[in-house]
């Protein structure tokens, strides 16, 4: 499909050609693969895994929680085939159903875009945080305050790169790819020949741990259905993001296909290079007491079983693929940003869906940065005693369950448009009913896992009850879901139509 092409099906949609189309499909399949980052989700979120199944939630429940994911990816890939506009998923709900399901998908697309942004850029600075203090020796204090001044530090530069970048930021995308994946070898290869031995075979696809509290020992049924699931949260939230595919697809080149095709690609490879890292993580965890005593953190692995310099050299891996993967995040949320306010939905819409003249939303970009870093301001105190800011966790439970709702909406509208959908060039055919009722059931099952307790002090009356390990999720995601209800009530059903039309000719062929 020519750029030509490419204007007239936005045409058709609505819109005329603002963005600069100068992305190729690797770079479109390369920003989805960037946020999915495996050198960010399985290191920062392993600890997860760990205390709540232990090798088994990783090395079995990893790829089983893969299918369903790139199940989820299949069915949006058939969306965004037919609708391959900027707004994403929150088009694709108005148009198939009503204002008030884009107006409900696209809130819960853009905050959890922005929640993202915020939690990865803050996952990076706070392992940049630890490579400068072993790069130092210890000169350089790991402290929550100067873990904080390091993400805004990178929160700036990436809004910076995004604003004087464009074709630079296409260019990076295709980069983060072959750093990730380079990336993730060398670290495997360390991993694999660098300690003086490994764990067996039974251990890693065998053997369970129980530091959750629930449950007596690890065989009883509240382990099998209640802390087994949590730990399958770290695949969760590490393949999320994915929709970035289509949120630039109106600067990518032949974006009915090209999109559909990265969109889906970017789960499917990401599935088995984070499996295959996180095999390694697990064959190299020999010293299980150690890192239990760290809560799980992946850090104890490689220090308890590498020498300090590879040790270091893992974390700066990583650190520099956060890096990237945050860098396409504020990408995405810019992008989306500038689409829903294309359609009047965000207050002071003017300005956030204004192009400079090189095509850039930099208005957008600036205004998703600036809340990214505010939502953030909670990471700079932890509970007596403790050093996780525990009030930002909350954070990332937002940002997946803020997607992943979104991702259902559209996906439940296809599901009941039936036979009157009229798909792209890529589509499910006959199958895309199974594959849309397992994606729905999916969704709302993990969603209801990232919102539980993940302590038994987590839970009022319990007699070791605080308030610092209670999952916060559930309280702001309501909040949240509440605000967009009464703001939908009280206003917004009387202005908000969905999609806006800024083009009333379709180009010359």
């Amino acid at each position: 499909m020519t750029t030509e092409e490419d204007s007239r099906r936005l045409a058709e949609l609505g819109y005329k050609q603002e963005l600069s189309r100068t992305w190729s499909g690797f770079s479109n399949f390369a920003i989805s693969f960037s946020i999915i980052s495996i050198l960010a989700g399985c290191f920062t979120t392993f600890g997860q895994a760990w205390n709540n199944g232990g090798p088994i939630a990783i090395s079995w429940g990893w790829p089983l929680i893969s299918v369903f994911i790139l199940i989820i990816g299949l069915c949006m890939s058939e969306l965004v085939s037919a609708y391959p506009t900027a707004g994403g998923i929150y088009w694709w709900a108005a148009t198939m159903g009503k204002p008030i399901h884009g107006w409900f998908t696209g809130w819960l697309n853009l905050i959890g875009l922005i929640a993202v942004t915020a939690s990865v850029d803050y996952g990076c600075a706070t392992f940049l945080n630890i490579t400068i203090n072993r790069l130092t020796g210890g000169g350089w204090d790991a402290s929550l305050g100067n873990a904080f001044l390091l993400f805004v530090i990178i929160l700036v530069l990436h809004a910076l790169i995004n604003i004087y970048s464009h074709r630079l930021i296409s260019m990076l995308q295709n980069i983060s790819v072959w750093w990730h994946v380079a990336g993730a070898a060398i670290v495997v290869a360390i991993l694999i020949f660098a300690p003086s031995h490994h764990q067996t075979v039974g251990f890693v696809f065998t053997d369970t741990i129980n530091n959750s509290g629930f449950g007596d020992g690890d065989g009883g049924i509240p382990f099998w259905f209640y802390v087994l699931p949590l730990g399958f949260l770290l695949t969760q939230y590490t393949i999320t993001g994915f929709d970035a595919c289509a949120h630039v697809s109106e600067e990518t080149q032949g974006a009915s296909t090209a999109a559909a095709r990265g969109l889906w690609q970017s789960i499917f490879y990401s599935a088995i290079g984070g499996w295959i890292l996180l095999l390694a993580f697990l064959f190299a965890a020999t010293n299980v007491d150690e890192i239990n005593k760290q809560g799980g953190f992946v850090g104890a692995i490689f220090e308890t079983a590498l020498s300090s310099p590879l040790a270091t050299a893992v974390f700066a891996i990583s650190t520099i693929g956060q890096f990237f993967c945050g860098m396409s995040c504020v990408t995405s949320m810019s992008r989306m940003t500038y689409a829903f306010s294309r359609d009047g939905a965000v207050p002071g819409w003017r300005l956030w869906s204004k192009v400079d003249r090189n095509r850039t939303p930099v208005n957008a970009i600036l205004a998703g940065c600036v809340v990214a870093a505010l939502i953030t301001l909670p990471a700079l105190w932890a509970p007596a005693g403790s050093t996780t800011p525990v009030a930002f966790l909350a954070v990332v439970s937002i940002a997946v369950i803020g997607l992943y709702l979104a991702f259902l909406i559209p996906i439940w509208l296809r599901l009941r448009m039936g036979d009157d959908f009229r798909p792209g060039p890529w589509t499910l055919g006959r199958k895309y009913r199974a594959m849309c009722w397992i994606a729905c059931v999916e969704i709302v099952i993990i969603s209801i896992y990232f919102i539980m307790p993940i302590k038994p002090s987590a839970i009022p009356g319990n007699e070791n009850f605080t308030w610092t390990d209670v999952n916060y999720a559930p309280v702001l995601v309501g909040v949240v879901l509440l605000g967009i209800a009464l703001w939908w009530k009280l206003s917004a059903k009387h202005w908000f139509t969905g999609p806006r039309r800024t083009i009333d000719e379709l180009p010359m062929p």
